[in-house]
């Protein structure tokens, strides 16, 4: 298994999560979702930038935390790519209360459980992923936030 990470945003505050934290992160979602196996990037934009993708490639201009990109088997390079906004995470944990890094990880988690299959479309679906979310979490250290989803 590969993860890549990069940072592609600009600013001065010192990041959230190390490149080793994004990486467990990342492998710990790979594990439950069944796919440890699967080569990752992890891009770290800022809102603006991911906000211009999401218009781009899903036709909503509005701003997003994660977007992810399931290249399958198509070019030797990635099976998937995230596309993670920082500061979308200091500004919701901020107004929510919670940990920062936790709400970082949380968007990798979620990435990266998308790549694995998991979707979040209907309630079931959605219900189970934030299971997925919680356990993987859980395991990386992170405390839960159920409260925040209820």
């Amino acid at each position: 298994m590969t993860v890549r990470v990069s940072w592609a945003q600009a600013g001065g505050d010192p990041r959230l999560l190390s490149d080793e934290d994004v990486r467990a992160a990342v492998e710990a979602a790979l594990a439950h979702g069944g796919c440890p196996d699967t080569q990752i990037d992890v891009v770290f934009v800022d809102d603006e930038t991911l906000a211009s993708m999401h218009g781009e490639w899903l036709g909503d201009d509005s701003p997003t935390d994660v977007i992810s990109f399931d290249l399958g088997d198509e070019f030797d390079g990635p099976a998937g790519e995230l596309y993670v906004s920082e500061p979308c995470a200091r500004r919701v944990a901020g107004e929510q209360g919670q940990d920062p890094r936790r709400e970082l990880a949380l968007y990798v988690v979620h990435g990266t459980l998308h790549l694995c299959g998991h979707d979040d479309h209907d309630d079931v679906e959605r219900a189970q992923m934030r299971e997925a979310e919680r356990q993987v979490l859980a395991r990386l250290g992170y405390a839960d936030d159920a409260p925040r989803f209820e």
